[in-house]
């Protein structure tokens, strides 16, 4: 069987790559990749393309003739409009292929702006995702969204996905400032707009004069808007607000979070899950929205604490005991074993 992976480049797809090569065939997966954040490691089935005009126009042309020629192609997001026109030309090719669900690619239904664009995209994507032939994601609820949205009838596999979204163990990752004397907190995973910074930031003025540090991830997304947040973070927090504008590896990021006490993701859709999934494994408090399908997820998979964005005790950490059956219950679900029977499921499904 040959199987190909189509996606960009980001921080997800290099270690899926060495997951797949440690657990699988590895000679019946080709990738197929746009540049991005990630450094794809060096094999001959692992083909990235740059952002350049005549790169860009190679990397749909192969993509098309490799589609044809594969017995399964695995989505990685569906964010690329191109490859949506690519695919709604080609509709026979839908019965073969498999989306990987992100959340942005799915959530731009109900988020995005309602002009004259998005009714040109969504006419493309509909009939392309009610004809896909599978649809895969972490997330139960996200795939009961698009049934809602798209009218979709195609099966549901679940996924966790990426190596990122595996259980961190808090015996081995360990905080890196020895000296902490501070409740540190953590807003948002990103520079997206869909963080809703700046709700969060008013939310913790009233905390100003405790002994915090708020820390504000804002490596990737919107560069406007991180500009934004970092004026308005230190307006209203002044030297309490750490922005993190440069981008870690893995392991600087699982160190980093090991520090934190308290992390509020103030999104209106299911994102962040490789942070939440790393702060929960590490005993942290997460804080979020009830209405999104990560709180019903969490809270009904083994009953994990999850604390609500109107928590009256909001910089409360979790009591030792609470700290204890969350790790417990991340150890027990989000481990290996769980994820190479996952993308065995995908790749033996028929």
């Amino acid at each position: 069987m040959k199987i190909l992976h189509i996606g960009g480049c980001d921080k997800f797809l290099p270690p899926l790559i060495e997951f797949i090569k440690e657990n699988f065939d590895f000679d019946q997966h080709e990738f197929l990749l746009r540049s991005g954040m990630g450094k794809a490691p060096d094999y001959p089935n692992v083909k990235v393309y740059e952002r350049k005009i005549i790169e860009r126009l190679k990397f749909y042309i192969v993509a098309l003739l490799k589609m044809h020629r594969a017995d399964k192609v695995i989505l990685h997001g569906l964010f690329d409009i191109k490859l949506v026109f690519i695919l709604f030309f080609t509709p026979w090719l839908l019965r073969k292929c498999y989306w990987v669900m992100w959340g942005g690619d799915l959530y731009v239904y109900q988020l995005g702006d309602r002009n004259w664009k998005w009714r040109v995209r969504e006419f493309f994507r509909r009939p392309v995702i009610k004809n896909i032939k599978c649809f895969t994601t972490t997330v139960p609820g996200d795939y009961k969204l698009a049934q809602d949205w798209y009218n979709i009838k195609s099966k549901w596999i679940h996924n966790l996905m990426y190596p990122s979204h595996l259980f961190r163990d808090a015996e081995t990752i360990i905080c890196n400032k020895f000296d902490k004397t501070e409740t540190y907190i953590q807003v948002g995973n990103s520079a997206d707009p869909s963080n809703n910074h700046f709700e969060v930031i008013e939310s913790l003025v009233k905390f100003k004069n405790k002994n915090i540090k708020v820390f504000c991830p804002l490596s990737y997304g919107s560069e406007q808007h991180k500009h934004k947040v970092i004026e308005y973070g230190y307006k209203l927090l002044s030297d309490k607000f750490i922005p993190l504008t440069e981008f870690m590896s893995f392991e600087e990021y699982n160190s980093y979070m090991a520090c934190i006490d308290i992390a509020i993701f103030n999104h209106d859709r299911q994102q962040a899950m490789g942070n939440i999934i790393g702060l929960l494994s590490l005993g942290k408090k997460v804080v979020m929205k009830p209405s999104i399908t990560p709180f019903t997820f969490f809270s009904d998979m083994a009953g994990i604490k999850i604390y609500t964005i109107d928590d009256p005790n909001l910089l409360e950490s979790l009591n030792k005991q609470e700290s204890f059956n969350n790790i417990q219950k991340m150890k027990s679900y989000f481990n290996k074993e769980r994820l190479r029977m996952n993308w065995t499921d995908v790749f033996d499904d028929e």
